[in-house]
């Protein structure tokens, strides 16, 4: 719109300073009408933009609001006062943990194997649970499996989607061939993670037992698992960090299974790992121990029968307590197809 004579005339007669400051409040008030206008088409705030979340490990913890704010010592004894509760929350589900031992030692006797899914922190404590069963009881790698979102390139950093990814979820199984004596154990601290829901359907399809490990009732994994073990820590002290103590839970909840299993199939004596796998001299020592202290013989006498027997502890351990060498202690052993109470006769 062109400036009129007059106001060019009234423009002129102004000073320099005072011709800056009116065009500094034109300026001001072209932006203030931008604003108003750019405003007018957004929505209003409104709580329905950001529902309340109900995951109890997604909520802020009011115990540590301030943790930016307080001392190093203050920080790790929160920390550990929270921590206190992972335990409490873990033993309320000791009845549902003790059914999912039962029904894994089930299929494992049909001969079924442990699948455990899961993304991010959770994935890894699933890999890191199923990679110390081999190991610690001797047993085939095909055994216990830890399929993590993302791939093994997901076990040392964060990879992005791979949790979204259902159909890699399906394909993994698919490609295993999952079948009804199987059992697939989903752990996921929020409940919701689309690559285990994804897997526990498809199980499900295969009638598989399906069993969920998480930190939070009510959400989708629990309507999806046939066992629900859900160790409620609640809110994290770092808000939505579930590497802290559902992480923690989920790790007490693997040691659980994992140890128990294994123990009602026999890999375990007394509390020794009887079918430790000698990997490097500590463990090869420490089978010495397990030898001579399961025996009440020397150490000497376990050198000598487990070099005897192959390096198979299980047959050293019968010739040391029953006297005999190490044709007879095989030949017991597989008359009482590998159970060792049994060979021994006790």
């Amino acid at each position: 719109m062109p400036i009129s004579h007059r106001l060019w005339k009234t423009l002129l007669g102004l000073g320099a300073s005072a011709l800056l400051q009116c065009a500094r409040k034109c300026l001001l008030a072209a932006e203030d009408f931008a604003t108003h206008r750019y405003n007018i088409g957004m929505p209003k705030p409104s709580r329905t933009l950001i529902p309340k979340e109900s995951r109890l490990t997604e909520q802020r913890n009011p115990a540590s609001k301030n943790l930016d704010r307080i001392t190093a010592r203050q920080i790790v004894e929160l920390m550990n006062r929270e921590d206190r509760k992972v335990a409490i929350a873990v033993g309320r589900e000791i009845p549902v943990i003790a059914r999912a031992v039962d029904a894994i030692v089930a299929g494992i006797r049909k001969g079924g194997r442990l699948f455990y899914m899961g993304a991010g922190s959770s994935g890894r404590m699933a890999v890191l649970d199923a990679a110390e069963c081999q190991p610690t009881f001797g047993t085939p790698p095909q055994l216990v499996q830890a399929l993590i979102a993302g791939g093994g390139r997901a076990i040392t950093q964060a990879v992005e989607g791979a949790e979204d990814d259902v159909r890699r979820a399906e394909r993994e199984l698919r490609m295993r061939k999952l079948n009804g004596n199987d059992v697939v154990v989903g752990v996921t601290a929020s409940g919701t993670t689309p690559y285990v829901l994804a897997a526990l359907k498809y199980a499900r399809g295969r009638r598989a037992t399906t069993v969920a490990i998480t930190s939070n009732r009510g959400t989708p994994v629990t309507r999806m698992a046939n066992i629900v073990i859900a160790a409620e820590v609640g809110p994290e002290v770092l808000t939505g960090s579930t590497r802290m103590k559902a992480g923690t839970a989920q790790k007490m909840v693997l040691n659980m299974l994992s140890t128990a299993v294994m123990a009602r199939l026999g890999h375990v004596y007394e509390n020794l790992m009887i079918d430790v796998v000698l990997t490097n001299e500590k463990v090869a020592k420490r089978a010495l121990r397990i030898l001579a202290e399961a025996s009440g013989k020397s150490v000497s006498a376990a050198e000598h029968a487990l070099r005897a027997a192959g390096h198979n502890m299980r047959v050293a351990l019968v010739m040391l307590k029953l006297g005999v060498e190490a044709r007879e202690a095989r030949r017991r052993l597989k008359e009482t197809q590998g159970n060792l109470r049994r060979a021994l006769r006790e």
